[in-house]
């Protein structure tokens, strides 16, 4: 169980980095995803990918999560993948607040950063705060502005180059989340959960947070929430075969929490919504086996 204390200290971080408005020309070979800011590299993959985690590596407030490279687990199954690496990192400081405006919004959280080559060029992509407030009711929240300037330079700084927003950013509340009760207390519905994917060969555990214990490492207030990371390449290697940009919503995840009336829920994204937010039009056997495979996880977990 990683149980990370992760704090990310922006006072270093504000070299004014622009983004680009909604109305700029749109590059057919840019990725477009709702809700994302995206920038093209001026240097290769692995130099930026490497600026963005030297700078959190560097900065002993900051923690890295997990770190999932996408190419080389397809080709650990024989498939190929261009280049597609993610990063996983937060602050709880920042974090919190959100969830304890709206738990759900652990499902998104920690922050993440896709990168990936498509015929040449190098793109670094990540969801943005108007995603995160619209899609989790978090309008008004203080923080956001604090996190985007954040991440706008952190990734700016790491790709050498400008970065733009895709043109529709905000979603409808709760969009694309799917949500089971459970009739069993937390830990015994987070263990359930844990044993069932473990016990998956298919499958593998790459990270589990504890949201709740980051937040009280920080002297901050939340009601039990945990998050688990999980994968199986020969599902996901498909999906990103056809649009790359998909990889900033893999590997899968499952937010348990526990509601002020004392209600626990697993809840993920949806498969169908992930595949119409990223432009998936080949792959409906295996968006529908990873639907089937997350809701027969999530209601088996639930269940007496």
């Amino acid at each position: 169980m990683y149980n990370i204390a992760l704090f990310l200290s922006f006072t270093l971080l504000f070299f004014g980095c622009n983004i680009n408005s909604d109305d700029a020309p749109e590059n057919e070979e840019n990725p477009n995803v709702p809700g994302t800011i995206y920038g093209s590299s001026t240097i290769s993959l692995e130099e930026a990918y490497g600026a963005l985690k030297t700078a959190l590596e560097n900065n002993a407030q900051i923690g890295i999560v997990a770190e999932v490279d996408h190419a080389q687990n397809a080709g650990s199954i024989s498939k190929e993948l261009g280049p597609t690496k993610i990063i996983f990192f937060g602050n709880p400081n920042l974090g919190t607040p959100l969830m304890q405006e709206n738990q759900l919004a652990g499902l998104d959280l920690p922050q993440k950063v896709l990168f990936y080559e498509d015929k040449g060029q190098v793109f670094a992509i990540y969801n943005s705060t108007e995603y995160l407030a619209s899609r989790h009711a978090l309008a008004g929240t203080e923080n956001l502005n604090q996190i985007s300037g954040a991440l706008e330079n952190l990734v700016g700084e790491a790709i050498k180059g400008e970065l733009e927003s895709s043109i529709s950013q905000s979603v409808t509340a709760s969009e694309g989340i799917i949500n089971v009760t459970s009739s069993k207390e937390f830990e015994a519905t987070y263990q359930s959960l844990k044993t069932i994917i473990s016990g998956n060969e298919n499958l593998s555990i790459l990270a589990e947070l504890d949201h709740q214990a980051n937040a009280q490492s920080r002297g901050l207030e939340l009601r039990s929430t945990k998050i688990i990371i999980f994968g199986n390449p020969n599902l996901g290697t498909p999906l990103m075969q056809e649009s790359q940009s998909i990889g900033l919503d893999l590997p899968q995840k499952i937010l348990v929490w526990e509601d002020a009336d004392g209600k626990v829920h697993l809840s993920y994204n949806d498969p169908e919504f992930l595949k119409i937010r990223h432009g998936i039009n080949e792959s409906d056997e295996e968006i529908q086996q990873i639907s089937n495979a997350l809701q027969n996880i999530s209601e088996a977990a639930a269940a007496n």
